[in-house]
């Protein structure tokens, strides 16, 4: 079985190809720097570039990815590609890079994005996050690659009074250390762009991401202590942990349980895609929600993992975790309105993706 048929067996729906993503000819072919391209969203977005025809280059530190990642990547797609192991905090080893590959634009993926270790070392994070987005401006600006996407984050938002969230509300009051450094790496793309208006460029705000692609052959690396919910859950329902942890139930909504907005990383990796031809419009800074502008409780996942597992999951309830908001959903009318891109799979999708994945890494 093909990895596309296979794809359509496992969701029961075709998923879209190069002519369904309708990216501009001017754009299609061009070669493209993922940063952080063997992590988790990353590899995502690696094996949507290539099926839709662009050339990539990754470079990645695997501090928190592997090996295992790029040859899945390999074998998905049937395509190689240039890797370069280097932390681009590290600006000599991006100008290295930079001489040796013709580079269009830059996907910039890299960074750390757990809320909980967050609160734990924000110094880590801040560090990490903001210095590698400052070596990469400088090094791009300096060699005339003035096109990037960054990845952000819906926790730009903090406790936001209104869901579902617009890219209209205010951004910056943050509840943990992880979205403040989104927060400030978007406001020094702004700042570039106001400062020299020849930069194109695309923040795209991620709410949720979960899932696996469907060949089983990339997905989320986890130990037994993930910091998301879904991972957690696929460990929970095999018996790999005792219970899953249901952190609060005392958040305003229906069931006293946190609400979160899941998009299926497929979807978010097209994302990348459809978002690249903003890239050769008019120079701007845009920013775009990613999600499916539905959210789901904590006590919703549950059942809808066991459902998309057939396993019954054990759960405690234990104290809310720091940074934690009670409710946040994505508005994405935006990205549908300019971009033609809307979410296609729900949380069943979600669920099963992952753990057709976990049963195949465990």
């Amino acid at each position: 079985m093909t990895i596309s048929n296979f794809r359509s067996y496992l969701y029961g729906i075709e998923v879209g190809k190069m002519s369904d993503i309708n990216i501009d000819n001017k754009a299609y072919k061009k070669k493209i720097l993922l940063t952080g391209g063997a992590g988790y969203i990353g590899s995502h977005v690696a094996v949507t570039l290539l099926e839709s025809g662009f050339d990539i280059v990754i470079a990645d530190n695997l501090s928190n990815s592997s090996d295992e990642s790029l040859s899945g990547i390999r074998e998905i797609t049937g395509r190689d590609f240039p890797f370069y192991n280097i932390d681009i905090c590290d600006k000599s080893l991006l100008v290295d890079l930079f001489e040796r590959e013709e580079l269009d634009a830059v996907i910039h993926l890299a960074g750390y994005k757990a809320v909980g270790d967050a609160v734990k070392s924000p110094l880590k994070y801040y560090r990490n996050n903001i210095a590698s987005t400052t070596s990469l401006l400088e090094v791009m600006d300096n060699y005339g690659v003035r096109k990037i996407i960054l990845s952000s984050s819906a926790n730009v938002y903090g406790e936001s009074s209104v869901v579902p969230v617009t890219e209209g509300c205010e951004t910056g009051n943050c509840t943990n250390p992880y979205g403040r450094t989104k927060w400030v790496q978007e406001e020094m793309l702004r700042d570039v762009f106001t400062a020299d208006d020849r930069w194109n460029i695309v923040i795209l705000r991620y709410f949720n991401p979960a899932g696996a692609h469907p060949s089983g052959l990339i997905g989320e690396m986890y130990g037994k202590s993930p910091s998301n919910i879904v991972p957690s859950l696929a460990l929970a329902a095999n018996g790999d942990i005792p219970y899953f942890k249901v952190l609060g139930t005392s958040y305003n909504t229906p069931d006293g349980t946190g609400i979160r907005d899941y998009i299926h990383i497929t979807d978010l990796a097209n994302g990348h895609v459809i978002a690249i031809k903003k890239l050769y419009s008019q120079p701007n800074a845009y920013t775009y929600n990613l999600g499916t502008g539905r959210g789901y409780s904590v006590l919703e996942t549950i059942k809808a993992f066991e459902k998309a597992s057939g396993r019954e999951i054990p759960y405690k309830i234990e104290a809310a975790r720091d940074g934690d908001v009670a409710e946040m959903y994505a508005c994405s009318d935006k990205a549908r309105e300019e971009l033609g891109w809307t979410a296609k799979y729900g949380i069943e999708d979600i669920c099963r993706s992952a753990w057709n994945w976990h049963n195949k890494i465990y």
